[in-house]
């Protein structure tokens, strides 16, 4: 029987990384990412991740589903419409989402995440 694995809140010693210059649009975000669980086929994701304060371009291949456990966050969609999320809150991004990620407070979310095939 496979064996059933904990989703971690916190992020444990994960290296932090910086946003890349190329989509970075404010501030001086780092950001960690502690990856709990990836199927065999690589397409499906889950675990911790947490990041400072700042905004940067994204744009989404895969479906990702947030619960936010700390901060504010605000996504800005390439066509205007914007949503903000407090801790508590849950959303979903799905593939072709292309936009910014802004944090506003220091946040954390738990993610699952499915990358579709071809």
């Amino acid at each position: 029987m496979p064996e059933i694995l904990p989703v971690p809140h916190a992020l444990a010693g994960a290296p932090r990384e910086t946003i890349t210059a190329d989509r970075l649009l404010s501030g001086h975000p780092t950001q960690a990412v502690a990856n709990a669980f990836s199927s065999p086929d690589a397409r499906f994701h889950c675990g911790v991740w947490e990041a400072d304060a700042g905004a940067w371009r994204v744009h989404y291949t895969e479906h990702e589903f947030c619960h936010l456990l700390a901060g504010r966050l605000r996504l800005r969609g390439d066509d205007g419409a914007e949503t903000v999320w407090e801790a508590g809150q849950s959303f979903v991004v799905p593939a072709g989402f292309s936009g910014t990620w802004e944090v506003l407070e220091p946040a954390r979310k738990l993610y699952a995440i499915y990358e579709p095939g071809d």
